[in-house]
């Protein structure tokens, strides 16, 4: 323990200097961090998606270097200091793990999401939706709120009545494509798609944010292949010709 806290205790030390000497660093601001630190969380995304150990140790570092900023230029501003923010956090874990901190008896993980969603709603939060960020990426948001609802038993019973639900928006979509209807509307329904799926892929215990992911980075592999096998420019070959070499790639890959 006594190794953390002196690793954290040099950090500030670090970023005191820099804010006082630093031209850099004197100059940001809580707005011109803000694109770095979102920059540097889908670092760590991506290193966790690669279950890289050293990678995640180094990203995790970079953002705990953006938290101290932020606080610090907070406290210049004599609003708060990392100290309050920490304990804020303590403050908040205690409170919401009552089964752990207090009488209350849990029988498991689940119980444990709906009191803290009920505990939320308790501290002053209008809708069990208040704490999902507007600026989360789509799927990532969609996945989010179906958890939340969920907790307060805004959910369907079973996995079959879902997949219902998904080939009823697939076929209200088809018919939105055949009929002529507006853009707005088409996409609308295809939303309707992509969100009936996503909760589809919850129930089955699949996280469609990664599970894209891993297709998109198959894609990259695989189109990347075809690249740097091509006997001419891509322009100048038939999608045949490409898609040969696409089955090469998934041979290649697969082997």
């Amino acid at each position: 323990m006594q190794d953390k806290l002196e690793a954290f205790g040099r950090l500030l030390t670090i970023m005191d200097t820099l804010r006082e000497q630093c031209p850099w660093d004197r100059k940001q601001t809580l707005q011109s961090l803000r694109n770095l630190t979102i920059e540097e969380t889908y670092e760590l995304a991506d290193a966790i998606l690669d279950d890289n150990l050293n990678d995640i140790k180094e990203e995790i570092g970079d953002i705990l270097l953006h938290m101290v900023f932020y606080a610090k230029i907070a406290d210049e501003k004599g609003a708060f200091h990392i100290g309050d923010a920490i304990h804020a956090v303590c403050d908040k874990l205690i409170a919401r793990h009552p089964h752990i901190y207090g009488d209350v008896q849990v029988k498991d993980e689940e119980e444990v999401k709906k009191n803290w969603e009920q505990l939320k709603l308790r501290e002053g939060k209008k809708s069990v939706l208040q704490g999902v960020p507007r600026s989360l990426p789509a799927m990532i948001k969609a996945y989010r709120m179906q958890e939340k609802t969920k907790q307060v038993g805004f959910e369907w019973e079973n996995s079959e009545q879902v997949w219902e639900k998904v080939e009823e928006e697939i076929s209200e979509f088809r018919e939105a494509m055949q009929t002529g209807m507006s853009q707005e509307k088409r996409e609308e329904e295809f939303g309707d798609v992509i969100f009936s799926l996503i909760n589809y892929a919850r129930f089955q215990g699949i996280d469609p944010e990664t599970a894209l992911e891993r297709v998109n980075n198959k894609f990259k592999k695989r189109f990347e292949y075809i690249e740097a096998h091509a006997p001419t420019d891509l322009r100048n070959m038939t999608l045949a010709e490409m898609d040969a070499l696409w089955n090469e790639a998934k041979t290649a890959f697969n082997s």
